[in-house]
């Protein structure tokens, strides 16, 4: 009992060559000709519109008197037009009529200062930009409101001016306690592009990816690679300010002796490579990012997947432990790499570090989940680096772990049996990804990280919708039939990572889902495959491991179950079609 098996598996995806881009909205500005009296504004309205939805960005600039709280008026052109979701300022709206509100940080507005809001939005048939704006009721239109009395010869006596003026939004640096929240995520374009040309597939790219930085040369792009896309971590940086987005989500994957436990994301770097790491890796890496050219945006880096959980599970003594793994345990390259990482990139003060954690079928079991909580906390602390550097912590990366199982609970029994007993449970203490990953971030906080951290949960393709989906729980005739006629996780072992057939896309990325939960996001961006299956010579360092073989019969780790691939799939972040189309066609939410 409380055997481990290895679910999580090739964590490798760049983004594909292909220059797509979002289409920008225009400019609208509206002048001001005349001194400041009273109030008057030039008002900046942009755009970045996709097809039904689109962002807004609008700077304030006051050029009348000294505000104290301020409201923005303005009606939309289009009756369509709404607005779904605001930052920095409070929205209402009313029929085509909004207002925006200023906040307490942003509200004062000396003459000539100017603050910027923001929105998402929905539009159908056009999307044109407001004609006219006012402000606290007055309208922007470069002319002059005469006060209501005459001046007084002499000012009337005021309070000192503050020595510097107060700030209009949050100064650069200051860390917000969800990065995710109240704003838009960047679209890979190279992902994007790969979506668009796929039947159906633009039903879906226009949701937030990472870019899986996998190699060295990811860095700066790799135009020639089969697997990674022509951007390089600047290029990306540069095109998600072009996009006006809020975030922009990095994987941080190239560790010494990398996925000690698989073949199929065997990385470049040996086990005793740790300096290469830190100084051409993280470090080029870090150097980009703390650009002050980015400091408006907020730089989510998940830190090296299907690390650290392999120093508990799979060294000697485990079922499956294998070499490479003892010998990064041994010589500290998994918890010093991580480590350096995140003091490094954690000093950065608009960059926050999430570390992955596994998943409930890795990691759920009491002997696995206590120990590589321990782990964790010793690398956060490693190399010079504090908990204060890890924002949270991310489960289910590129996995398939069902969110959550509706039809059946953990303490459920069955003829007085506990599900626990199943084959398909086997003893673990969780039956899906939400609850794990809500019990793990309180051990987490427990053996000492923040009691802010956050969680995500990578639902990318773990929707498991489609004809075969449940829509009840299976029959009481035994524990194993009810767990699998109800469960909504339909592979054949949770031991089974790889490209997995009836997969489907899952929940939609969004902030704040569920308590504890900062969001689900897409990690591993779907349409990008897991592994080869079979091997195919490349200049990645990618090998072929036969749980990508969709007629090897598996081993101890999944139970000796057949491995549930997908047949001709290319290696490791290369574009997989016919994965796409299953994914999309099998979403749940469907699309």
């Amino acid at each position: 009992m409380n055997v481990w098996r290895r679910l999580s598996g090739p964590r490798r995806a760049l983004a594909l060559a292909g220059a797509g881009a979002l289409v920008a909205g225009g400019l609208v500005t509206i002048p001001v000709t005349a001194a400041q009296a009273a109030t008057q504004c030039d008002i900046a309205y942009t755009t970045n519109d996709w097809p039904g939805g689109f962002t807004a960005n609008v700077t304030i600039k006051n050029v009348g008197d000294a505000l104290n709280g301020w409201t923005l008026g303005w009606t939309f052109p289009n009756s369509s037009q709404r607005v779904q979701q605001g930052w920095s300022a409070t929205f209402t709206q009313s029929g085509s009529q909004v207002t925006a509100r200023s906040l307490s940080y942003n509200g004062t507005l000396a003459t000539g200062a100017s603050t910027s809001i923001g929105f998402n939005g929905a539009w159908s048939g056009s999307n044109p930009k407001p004609t006219s704006f006012t402000l606290n009721g007055v309208v922007c239109n470069g002319g002059t409101t005469p006060p209501t009395t005459p001046p007084p010869t002499t000012p009337p006596p005021t309070d000192p001016p503050p020595t510097t003026p107060p700030p209009t939004t949050p100064p650069p640096g200051t860390k917000v306690d969800n990065p995710y929240a109240g704003v838009r995520g960047y679209v890979n374009p190279e992902w994007k592009a790969k979506a668009d040309a796929e039947t159906g597939g633009s039903r879906v790219s226009n949701n937030p990816t990472a870019v899986w930085l996998d190699r060295i040369a990811a860095i700066n792009g790799t135009p020639d690679s089969s697997s990674n896309g022509a951007f390089g971590v600047r290029e990306h940086l540069d095109e998600a300010l072009r996009q006006g987005a809020g975030y922009i989500q990095f994987v941080i994957y190239n560790l010494p002796g990398r996925d000690c436990s698989a073949l199929a994301s065997n990385g470049e770097l040996g086990p005793d490579e740790l300096p290469k790491y830190k100084a051409q890796y993280i470090d080029p890496i870090a150097a980009i990012q703390g650009d002050s050219k980015y400091s408006s945006l907020r730089i989510i880096n998940i830190i090296e997947i299907d690390s650290l959980p392999n120093l508990v599970t799979n060294t000697s003594g485990q079922p499956g432990g294998t070499a490479m793994c003892d010998t990064v345990k041994a010589n500290g390259a998994y918890v010093n790499g991580v480590g350096y990482a995140l003091a490094k990139l954690g000093s950065l003060g608009n960059v926050y570090n999430y570390i992955d954690a596994g998943h409930h079928g890795w990691l759920g079991w009491d002997s696995n989940f206590g120990p590589t909580a321990d782990i964790l906390k010793t690398a956060a602390v490693a190399s010079g680096s504090t908990v204060n550097n890890v924002h949270g912590f991310i489960t289910n990366t590129a996995n398939y772990s069902a969110l959550r199982e509706p039809y059946f609970k953990v303490t459920d029994n069955v003829n007085g049996q506990s599900v626990r007993q199943s084959k398909w449970v086997d003893w673990n203490f969780y039956v899906d990804e939400l609850s794990f990953a809500q019990a793990f971030r309180t051990k987490l906080v427990s053996v000492g990280f923040n009691s802010n951290i956050g969680m995500l949960i990578d639902t990318s393709r773990n929707g498991w919708g489609g004809s075969a989906r449940p829509t009840g729980p299976g029959a009481t005739t035994s524990v194993d039939t009810y767990v699998n006629g109800g469960r909504i996780d339909r592979r054949g072992h949770l031991g089974n990572w790889c490209n997995q057939a009836g997969a489907g896309i899952g929940e939609r990325p969004r902030a704040n889902p569920e308590t504890g939960i900062d969001a689900y996001v897409w990690v591993k961006p779907p349409g990008e495959s897991d592994g080869s299956s079979k091997e195919i010579p490349n200049n990645e360092g990618k090998g072929f491991d036969r749980m990508c073989d969709p007629t090897y019969g598996g081993n101890a780790r999944n139970g000796n179950n057949p491995s549930g691939a997908l047949a001709d799939a290319p290696i490791s972040g290369a574009w997989f079609s016919a994965q796409f189309q299953e994914l999309m066609r099998n979403a749940y939410p469907a699309l």
